[in-house]
């Protein structure tokens, strides 16, 4: 374990996963000089013993990885109680970042990773999480109407979408929440930081391309046909979000 002498925040213990030992120390040591405590280990049974030993704030974890790679450790973790996860992934592996960002980790940084381009993904992590508003649960079932946009109609009670043909469109729980937070907020420019917190909670993903890849698929599920779909109904609004442009009516 590596630490400063002074002004250390006890609190904010790190955690490196990596196979490479020097990238291991060099990270551990770069970290450590700008106030965190931080530990490492070497693949996933030292990883799973330290965290058994500490509480951590964050891990670092390295995607490729001899033996139990950094994507099936992710997959283990329970996301409800789990330290928030930057994960690190080679130059061009775009399919992994995805894939990470989707199982829940909270950013990534490729690697080769700039010691200094870490720090700052680290803190801006640590400090959404510190300062990320308490989620806000939906109205109880019965008290939510149907909601009609453009022909579709959407019941929060049975959690149902219906195109305007009156067939049933199938949405993960993700999609169904992301979907309600559109209608629920109507031809007004949502932040990804707004739908992060306000669709998908606070232990959910954490990084802006979650929402991308979220808002993509409820798209595909909107596209049908002839009728108003969903690159129209969900319009991106360059540098700040996205906007549910629709009329929605109550009923």
């Amino acid at each position: 374990m590596l630490q400063t002498a002074a002004d250390l925040d006890l609190s904010t213990r790190l955690l490196i996963v990596d196979d490479d030992p020097g990238i291991r120390e060099l990270t551990a040591g770069f970290l450590a000089a700008h106030g965190y405590v931080v530990d490492t280990a070497a693949d996933a049974t030292e990883m799973r013993a330290q965290m058994t030993r500490e509480a951590y704030s964050l891990i670092v974890l390295d995607v490729m990885m001899p033996g139990e790679d950094g994507l099936s450790i992710l997959r283990t973790l329970d996301r409800a109680t789990a330290p928030s996860v930057i994960i690190l992934s080679v130059i061009g592996e775009e399919v992994d970042r995805i894939v990470g960002l989707e199982m829940g980790a909270d950013d990534y940084i490729a690697k080769p990773a700039n010691p200094r381009e870490l720090l700052a993904r680290i803190r801006s992590v640590l400090r959404r999480n510190a300062t990320a508003p308490a989620r806000i649960e939906p109205p109880a079932p019965a008290a939510r109407p149907l909601q009609r946009f453009a022909g579709w109609r959407l019941d929060p009670i049975g959690r149902q979408l219906l195109d305007p043909d009156e067939v049933v469109i199938n949405l993960s729980d993700g999609e169904f929440r992301m979907l309600m937070t559109f209608v629920d907020h109507p031809r007004r420019v949502l932040s990804r930081d707004f739908l992060l917190d306000h669709a998908r909670g606070v232990t959910a993903e954490h990084f802006d391309r979650a929402i991308d890849v979220q808002v993509s698929r409820l798209r595909r599920k909107l596209n049908r046909g002839d009728m108003r779909g969903g690159d129209d109904l969900i319009r991106t609004v360059r540098n700040e979000g996205y906007m549910f442009v629709a009329d929605v009516e109550t009923r």
